[in-house]
């Protein structure tokens, strides 16, 4: 076995074949002869296991999963799991990672994990309810944390109420608010739970009729924000640090090239999330909510130089992710993807996941703003297509080399370079 690695720069990892990059993370993760297996096997779970996590279940389907090096996450080095079908992601999440190492690689912290869950009240006179509401708001706050004794013992819990009217075409409604700190659990369910157990005592309290009662995934009480500094020579120079600031300016200021510059940054987020078990489409839906909070959708991140010429780039997105509860506890391949992480929090967690949006931002910003974006992604893209024209895999690497250097790749010229050879 390999001597305990602490160092997430791993020279020329793409090039190991699967046995050294595993034993690779043998070794910087601790990670068991059990993990390993897991590891190699294919998706991680049985389709007997996939039956009980979801109705209805025909089968198993599996996406790729690798690893980005070159992170260092206020001060502490990573490897990070990424589960993705797009080419390039990882590569480029590992090539601005690498970057941002020499100036100290990437600052980040999170909010407190704080979920809100919401109770609608209709048929009711507001600023009466209101009043009402806050006056008996430590009884709804006990009620709430009655049903849950872990996190009351951890000194967690609901904590705050709060209430907001809401003017609709039927009339207008209370919405009662319960801000509650779910610790390292993504909370949807404790959270759930809490706003229907209280839905009774505010109908009483009110006097109007509840409705909704459940969790808002818009999670601005649970932000990750941070930055890094990326330097200007390792960029390419000057110029490049300019036309990345100047993409980032279309981006701040038009929506159509802020949704693709935002798609992007959660390229890295989601791949993340993904090998880790989280909601995805809460993030997704939170992040971009998040962007449109003044007004105008805009970008998730910001991109200036510093007085030495180096482009510095910020991230601030809400992040409600969790390190316990649901799939994490009962899916081998993400049990053993967080153990990779080695993270002991869903805040540190919410720190990977900015970390690696904002270092695959600036690798896309880097290359559109230089050769484009399809040079590297086609070169990678290229696999997929030798695969689907149907080449042999003794082939593949000839395939591949020639449709680059024309630059022509589509399935028909593989094919018809398979048929020359």
């Amino acid at each position: 076995m390999l001597s305990k690695l602490t160092d997430s720069t791993i020279p020329k990892f793409h090039e190991k074949t699967r046995d050294e990059k595993l034993k690779v993370l043998e070794s910087f993760s601790d990670l068991s002869e059990e993990d390993i297996k897991i590891l190699k096997s294919e998706g991680g779970i049985s389709f007997d296991q996939a039956n009980n996590m979801v109705e209805n279940a025909i089968g198993i389907m599996s996406y790729p999963l690798g690893i980005a090096t070159n992170f260092k996450i206020n001060g502490k080095d990573y490897l990070i799991p990424m589960v993705i079908e797009e080419p390039s992601v990882i590569a480029a999440a590992s090539k601005a990672a690498k970057i941002a190492r020499k100036h100290g690689g990437f600052t980040m912290e999170a909010d407190n994990s704080y979920s809100i869950g919401q109770i609608q009240v209709v048929e009711v006179d507001v600023k009466f309810g209101t009043s009402k509401i806050m006056e008996k708001s430590e009884e709804i706050i006990i009620l709430a944390n009655s049903k849950s004794k872990t996190l009351s013992k951890m000194g967690k819990g609901a904590k705050t109420i709060s209430c907001k009217e809401v003017i609709t075409e039927s009339g207008p409604m209370l919405v009662v608010e319960i801000l509650i700190d779910v610790g390292d659990a993504m909370g949807a369910n404790v959270t759930n739970t809490m706003c229907e157990s209280v839905a009774s005592l505010i109908e009483k309290i009110t006097g109007g009729r509840v409705i909704l009662k459940i969790l808002s995934n818009y999670s601005t009480k649970r932000l990750v924000k941070g930055n890094a500094i990326f330097d200007k020579e390792e960029l390419g120079g000057e110029d490049i640090v300019n036309n990345i600031i100047w993409a980032y300016e279309f981006a701040a200021n038009d929506p159509y090239r802020a949704v693709t510059h935002n798609k992007g940054i959660m390229n890295g987020i989601i791949a993340v999330a993904n090998s880790t078990g989280q909601d995805t489409r809460a993030i997704e839906a939170a992040a971009h909510a998040y962007a449109s909070r003044h007004g105008k959708y805009t970008s998730l991140t910001k991109w200036k130089k510093n007085n030495d010429g180096n482009l510095v780039g910020e991230i601030e997105v809400p992040m409600s992710v969790g390190i316990v509860g649901g799939i994490i506890n009962i899916h081998p391949m993400i049990k053993t993807c967080v153990k990779i992480l080695g993270v002991k929090s869903a805040r540190e967690l919410s720190c990977i996941m900015g970390a690696a949006g904002l270092a695959q931002n600036l690798s896309a910003l880097r290359a559109l703003s230089s050769e484009g974006i399809q040079k590297g992604h086609m070169k990678l893209h290229a696999q997929n297509i030798a695969v689907s024209a149907g080449v042999p895999p003794e082939k593949i690497s000839y395939v591949i080399a020639e449709m680059t250097r024309e630059g022509n790749i589509s399935v028909t010229r593989a094919k018809e370079i398979l048929e020359n050879l």
